[in-house]
């Protein structure tokens, strides 16, 4: 299901044809409309929510090369792939310096086509000013893949994993897919005093203890049909995590000195850096409660395992930060990319986030330097890596970044990169194949 959430128009008048790219397409899990000629696909504004348009080049009323002329290149218009069987190059060249994002000729092995689908779609946009996905690395994909599932249900979910590598992120972007008719509350466990988290999470009725002038509404009431997330959740006192897993069972609650159940309608998605079996273990933490949280449970990796995903974000913050009224940035340069790919990143996601805030104001060139990044390393020195790598691994790590950097820039079409790149579409097929960026 690598099309997962994905929509597809495919404008093909061969009904055999057309029928077997509109089941291929939707086996992969992609949302998938069928259009026998021109006139029928201007009928509708294919551009608007659509991720990618596969058009045969030769239709009864009219061309692929017109279609796209005409839809192609309207603000907000998805990529353009075209199919033929009539294989031209010079016409191939011309709609690529147009703006297509792929041009592949009939007849053509289903898994080559899809392969060149997803080399073609655009990363899918999950909110104003976040990352386009959760992360390019197939880790990162793995998660977005599974979270797109659970969205359709609403089983607990349970994120580990050290601090500062999105937890939260995941968790806003789970209720944003799912749809939910509620609210996203957020509560830290850490940081609210014991003795008054039962009465935040909870609530309590009006006089249930000095200084309760009235009644309050806690966070799992005002989560309504929407998210719960328990960030921390390690952090729970042993009465509240009894409270906590009958608020699971039952699906409802009694505020602090209340009688009338409160019902509960909320997604619960707990977060924690903490190691919860040897919280078990040490009896800290209730077994039954962890059973019944992580009915799914994701880890999200460490920065520093999922490198491929560095650059890439950085590009994303710059992009965000300069959105807010930051300072302009042109980028980074050389030196800082292989800066940051060397550096270890003990503060994950968080700690990447701050020092860009950091350098795109302090910056006066235009250009990032490791010096704006790592201003607590001695001057004119980068960060050491954890691994002492060979020549030839260094100059490989240094092609797989810069192509996913130029990927970032060019939204993830394969024409524009390789031309950015000044390669062919095939050698740059080749080597995010090598490199595990083509997709599984």
């Amino acid at each position: 299901m690598l099309l997962e959430g994905r929509t597809i128009a495919v404008i093909e008048d061969d009904p055999i044809m057309g029928e077997s790219l509109q089941q291929s397409l939707s086996l992969e899990g992609a949302k998938v409309s069928l259009y026998p000629s021109g006139q029928a696909a201007l009928k509708i504004a294919l551009w608007r929510g659509v991720d990618l348009i596969v058009c045969d080049m030769r239709l009864p009323d009219t061309d692929g090369q017109s279609l796209f002329r005409r839809l192609g290149t309207n603000a907000g218009a998805p990529p353009f792939m075209f199919m033929t069987a009539y294989a031209d190059l010079d016409q191939a060249v011309r709609l690529m310096r147009e703006g297509a994002a792929d041009y592949v000729t009939k007849p053509f092995a289903m898994d080559t086509f899809l392969a060149r689908v997803r080399g073609s779609l655009r990363p899918a946009q999950i909110g104003a000013g976040c990352c386009a996905t959760l992360g390019v690395s197939p880790a990162m994909r793995e998660i977005e893949h599974l979270l797109r599932i659970v969205a359709k249900t609403d089983s607990p979910v349970l994120l580990t994993g050290e601090t500062g590598t999105g937890k939260d992120v995941c968790a806003r972007f789970l209720h944003r897919i799912a749809e939910k008719r509620g609210p996203f509350i957020a509560v830290n466990c850490a940081a609210i005093p014991r003795d008054l988290l039962e009465s935040e999470l909870f609530g309590h009725e009006a006089g249930a203890f000095t200084g309760a002038g009235r009644r309050h509404a806690g966070y799992a009431e005002r989560a309504a049909g929407g998210t719960l997330f328990l960030d921390e959740i390690g952090e729970l006192a042993p009465g509240l995590q009894a409270k906590l897993l009958r608020l699971l069972e039952d699906r409802h609650f009694h505020r602090v000195g209340g009688e009338a159940p409160v019902p509960f309608r909320a997604r619960l998605v707990s977060a924690t850096n903490a190691d919860l079996p040897a919280l078990m273990a040490a009896k800290l933490f209730r077994p039954d409660l962890y059973y019944r949280i992580n009915v799914v449970e994701m880890r999200v990796p460490a920065l520093r395992e999922r490198r491929e995903d560095i650059v890439w974000l950085m590009n994303a913050f710059l992009a965000e930060f300069a959105q807010a009224g930051a300072t302009p940035i042109r980028g980074l340069s050389a030196p800082a990319e292989q800066a940051v790919l060397a550096h270890g990143w003990p503060g994950n996601v968080r700690e990447l986030k701050n020092r860009i805030e950091r350098a795109m104001t302090v910056n006066l060139t235009g250009w990032i330097s490791p010096q704006d990044l790592f201003p607590d390393k001695p001057h004119g020195a980068t960060p050491c890596a954890t691994h002492s790598w060979s020549l030839a691994e260094t100059r490989e790590a240094a092609e797989k970044q810069r192509i996913i950097t130029v990927l970032a820039e060019n939204d993830g079409q394969i024409g524009r990169t390789a031309e950015a790149l000044v390669i062919s579409r095939t050698t740059l097929w080749e080597k995010m194949k090598r490199y595990g960026l083509a997709g599984e």
